[in-house]
């Protein structure tokens, strides 16, 4: 009896804070949505360690993996839980992954780590006043649809190409007079060794796994992976992991290295990059961050039953968090952190508010003891889910009008540019430059939207920066 009554206070806050009865679900039911995300996302604390280590910034740094694992896991935790508390939503934050491959492969080559996670910073910066101040919507009403949806797309194709060279299943061509393409399949044309097996068995697994919609598949396919690797490795030695070569560690939990904590420099980037470049960058951060987050919340709540004629319940509260998940990215050197679309597999198990992602949170924060284990994964093992997710984020062609000629070649230049540069902003600026010229040509340009507009006149002077420089001198 005592029990029964110590247990109606909690069940009782429970459902005021987060009225659980008028969304039609339980204490139960949030309880297994969250741990059902967490299983489905718990991936990115591996993966995004992999992603940030595979690059050093223009000093020749590079991050540690414990360092970046912590990171991950502390800002994932946090803005999780917060999310839940806040927004009373069933949506988990992580470093998203595409802006991840920004701050590494795009932000860091061109200045210090600091200066980068500065940048990430005002872009979460940037969101929020964009959120409060209801000009986020405006802009998502300025750039056409089309060329939102080629955006992800193109990040698609570039996030699938990064996991392919850095698994090495993809692998530059060296120069020569004999030399027909830039890039080829393994080491002279040829897939060899351990390594490349344990990327085709992941990734087959992984394709396998999810085709068949089990729960967690890109985590079970990378541990799968993982200890196909550590075996190989230990009894065929001398092949060539890369960055990481899979050997267990000599403990699994240790303590948090929180070494990458406040390791920020606001506007050190504009000097390091030059003040056009690192404001295109900032653009493109808040770009990704801004309509990926909101195709996701729009979608995820749309399953929750948190919308109502069109629009979500707390969407003013839900867009805040994502834009403070992008400044918390940042402070913690992580990357910015935003809505995760696997928030969608704790819906499907009966989430409906924000106890979920309190339950997910945790759980997320809790990995950061375990660091010792993300140390074990190599490129291999991680490279599929790159490919995978690529994959899916090209299905949303389906949704750009290849046959209106207004869009055509822009969303084509948008999505080919992104991969074939190896850079998310200059596939951006191709796309929507080429956009208000295609209107321009056809006489049209009282459609073009003044921002959209100035938007473009940015990425002209980012694209002639060389010229506007060399005349300056």
């Amino acid at each position: 009896m005592t029990q029964l009554r110590d247990r109606r206070p909690t069940t009782a806050l429970l459902e005021r804070r987060f009225r659980l009865t008028e969304r039609g679900t339980t204490i139960g039911r949030e309880l297994r949505g969250g741990v059902t995300t967490f299983v489905a996302m718990a991936y990115i604390v591996l993966l995004n360690p992999l992603i940030l280590g595979a690059s050093t910034d223009i000093t020749g740094a590079r991050l540690t993996i414990p360092e970046v694992t912590t990171a991950t896991a502390l800002a994932a935790g946090v803005m999780t839980v917060l999310m839940g508390l806040v927004g009373n939503a069933p949506l988990a934050l992580a470093a998203g992954l595409g802006v991840n491959g920004i701050v590494a492969f795009q932000l860091a080559p061109t200045m210090t780590w600091a200066q980068a996670f500065g940048l990430v910073v005002l872009e979460g910066v940037c969101i929020v006043v964009l959120a409060v101040s209801g000009i986020r919507e405006r802009i998502m009403n300025a750039i056409p649809a089309a060329l939102k949806t080629a955006i992800s797309v193109g990040i698609g194709l570039y996030i699938a190409l990064v996991g392919l060279v850095s698994a090495g299943f993809v692998t530059r061509t060296p120069d020569s007079a004999h030399s027909t393409v830039p890039v080829r399949m393994g080491e002279g044309g040829h897939l060899v060794g351990w390594p490349m097996v344990v990327f085709a068995i992941g990734l087959l697994l992984m394709i396998v796994l999810m085709a068949r919609a089990v729960p967690g598949a890109v985590l079970i396919s990378i541990v799968v992976a993982t200890v196909i690797a550590v075996i190989a490795n230990a009894v065929f030695p001398g092949a060539d992991w890369g960055l990481v070569a899979p050997k267990l560690p000599s403990t699994l939990v240790a303590a948090p290295n929180f070494a990458l904590f406040g390791h920020v420099d606001l506007f050190g980037g504009f000097a390091s990059a030059g003040a056009i470049t690192a404001t295109v960058f900032l653009f493109t951060l808040v770009l990704s961050g801004f309509f990926d987050a909101m195709g996701t919340i729009t979608s995820v709540c749309h399953e929750a039953g948190m919308t109502k004629d069109g629009k979500v319940a707390g969407m003013g509260k839900i867009l805040l968090v994502d834009g403070i998940g992008a400044i918390v990215g940042g402070g913690t050197g992580s990357a910015p952190n935003t809505v995760f679309l696997e928030s969608a597999a704790g819906v499907g198990e009966g989430a409906r508010t924000g106890l979920s992602s309190v339950v997910t949170g945790a759980l997320l924060g809790a990995t950061m003891l375990v660091t010792p284990i993300a140390a074990i994964v190599p490129a291999q093992a991680a490279a599929p889910a790159l490919v995978v997710i690529g994959g899916i984020m090209m299905a949303q062609c389906r949704r750009i009008p290849f046959q209106d000629s207004d869009f055509t070649i822009p969303v084509f230049l948008t999505m080919a540019i992104v991969p074939f540069t190896y850079s998310i902003t200059n596939g951006v600026g191709a796309g929507i430059v080429s956009y208000v010229v295609v209107k321009l040509g056809k006489g049209q340009w009282r459609e073009v939207h003044w921002l959209v507009a100035v938007i473009a006149a940015i990425f002209v002077a980012y694209f002639g920066i060389a010229g506007i420089e060399a005349l300056a001198r």
